[in-house]
């Protein structure tokens, strides 16, 4: 046997015998020479190993004066199971309390270190015969060893993960005058045909100290300033749309720009706050009431309720509570969040007509108060939402009469002192796919506040109440795994009421759309699409000027 097996084994032997040895004085006054007799039965080699065979024990619990509570029991027990390198007496006992002499101890040992040997020759062999694979594998994990001490030295952030998302579309829309004024209306740009071919860029930087927090930045860029998706006319605008605009207002495509900017961290088991430079309230809430997710048309990814589900972006805090359950069963959700749109911006203001700037939790820091319950279960989930928006807020999507931004009008005056929207929604999808698809449905209701001590002239002055609606249909898996199908409808903000008195308003809008996903890869999808918007701009577009779009698109998403 090889040395360094000896010391492996023989600590373990003589860490049992230890506790239990005298000395050779204290055996001799213990009648020791009789045990050895007893125990040997006789010195002679040959006779000693048939002995050892016929009582050697394969189970500590044989010897009938050894018991569970003994303190050397586990010692003793691994001793007999594990090597089978202990025997008893003949009388069926161990007589763990008497005396050991070095003649027991030596066969004790003996018996062991022959044992381990057997053991370790049998594993010697296997190494022998399978010593080629052994090697191919220990190269591969000395080559994964420096790749990994490479990636150790050159990586970013040992906290922090970067990871994008790029999309492309190409397509196009066109302008279908159903009056006889040729251009669309509010603007001068002549409604003709429009194809392009644009792109929106988002870099993620995930942050993480602790495995449960999130310190979230984004850098976004893009060039939709100007595309076929963005000529006026707000329902027809996209969902991945990057916009970026200067401090004077002024669009600046390719240019690349914070989009986002939070910390969010857990507090006990069901709450997590977030704390954010650059946040939105819709990120801020514990979910979206809806299981479609085409992701090409803004309107359609709003729950049916753009006024509630506004996508304000800006300065705030939120808070999401969340019922602490099993998993896999339903539970309930809270949230409530403070997005300050003008937040970062100073006294005195840089736009023009005000003279007092933004800042939090004043007149004309574009508040949004958004408070949201609901509950979700494996396969279902619905939402209310509220939202409270003062001066410079909007409704997201719908009709320009409608979906107009609440003006402010200096010193925090305003014809529109805030809004009050609520959003239901509610959505099913089947557990498994197949010709059932998944069901979501939304409604949107909003009422204008009206300042009567400062009524103003702008045709959003006279709205008292808008609503919106959206029904959508998916089907995962449709066709091949991992690709999607979708079909869905609805209705933008439109105005329902106006102040005017014995005045109905006429403006009712519709919007149509339908994708189908391909899944090239798992980190690459392909979408086409079609929509349709019937009377998009609404009241303000009747008569000569009512026109309908119709668009078509190829969206192509890449994940790195």
């Amino acid at each position: 046997m090889k040395l360094f097996k000896q010391l492996l084994v023989a600590p373990a032997a003589l860490g049992l015998v230890a506790p239990m040895a005298v000395s050779a004085q204290e055996v001799a006054s213990l009648n020791g020479m009789s045990a050895v007799n007893e125990y040997m039965n006789q010195q002679d080699v040959d006779r000693f190993r048939a002995w050892e065979s016929k009582n050697q024990v394969t189970s500590v619990n044989q010897f009938s004066d050894v018991q569970p509570t003994d303190w050397a029991y586990q010692a003793l027990s691994n001793l007999v199971e594990k090597y089978g390198c202990v025997a008893g007496y003949p009388n069926g006992t161990f007589k763990g309390g008497n005396p050991m002499s070095r003649y027991e101890a030596a066969a004790l040992l003996n018996a062991c270190l022959e044992r381990v040997t057997e053991q370790t020759d049998e594993l010697q062999r296997l190494l022998n015969e399978f010593q080629s694979e052994l090697t191919v594998l220990r190269g591969r994990v000395d080559g994964l060893e420096k790749k990994v001490g490479q990636l150790e030295a050159q990586q970013f952030s040992t906290t922090t993960k970067l990871q994008g998302d790029m999309t492309y579309v190409i397509g196009g829309v066109d302008f279908s005058n159903t009056g006889a004024n040729n251009t669309i209306p509010g603007t001068a740009t002549p409604a003709r045909n429009g194809v392009s071919f644009n792109y929106d860029m988002r870099l993620n930087l995930t942050t993480s100290w602790t495995g449960k927090d999130l310190f979230y930045t984004r850098l976004r860029a893009g060039n939709f300033n100007n595309s076929a998706f963005n000529r006026g006319v707000g329902m027809a605008t996209l969902d991945k749309a990057s916009q970026y605009r200067s401090p004077a207002g002024n669009e600046m495509p390719n240019t690349v720009f914070v989009d986002r900017l939070y910390y969010r961290f857990p507090v006990g088991k069901e709450f997590t706050f977030t704390l954010g430079a650059i946040a939105r309230n819709t990120e801020m809430i514990a979910f979206r009431p809806q299981a479609y997710n085409a992701d090409i048309l803004d309107f359609f990814t709003l729950a049916g309720a753009p006024g509630a589900y506004n996508k304000a972006t800006g300065q705030g805090v939120g808070v999401v509570w969340k019922q602490n359950v099993k998993k896999g069963k339903p539970y309930l959700t809270a949230s409530v969040n403070y997005i300050a749109e003008n937040g970062s911006s100073g006294s005195p203001t840089t736009n023009p007509g005000n003279t007092v700037g933004g800042g939090l939790f004043n007149a004309n820091s574009a508040n949004n108060l958004t408070v949201q319950v609901g509950g979700r279960g494996t396969n279902w989930g619905v939402a209310a939402l509220y939202r409270y928006g003062t001066c410079g807020t909007d409704l997201r999507r719908g009709t320009p009469m409608a979906d107009a931004d609440l003006p402010c009008n200096g010193n925090g005056a305003t014809n529109i002192a805030g809004s009050n929207s609520l959003g239901l929604g509610a959505y099913w999808q089947p557990i498994k796919t197949g010709w059932i698809p998944s069901v979501s449905l939304g409604w949107g209701y909003s009422s204008l506040v009206q300042n009567t001590a400062n009524p103003g002239a702008t045709a959003i002055a006279n709205v008292t109440q808008a609503q919106s609606w959206s029904a959508m249909f998916q089907w995962d898996d449709a066709f091949a795994k991992g690709n999607a199908a979708g079909f869905a409808l609805g209705q933008g903000v439109f105005t329902t009421a106006v102040r005017t008195p014995n005045t109905w308003p006429i403006d009712s809008n519709f919007a149509f759309e339908w994708f189908y996903r391909f899944r090239v890869t798992d980190k690459i999808s392909v979408t086409p699409a079609i929509f349709y918007l019937s009377n998009p701009n609404g009241q303000q577009a009747t008569g000569a000027n009512a026109f309908n779009n119709t668009g078509f698109l190829v969206q192509t998403n890449f994940k790195f």
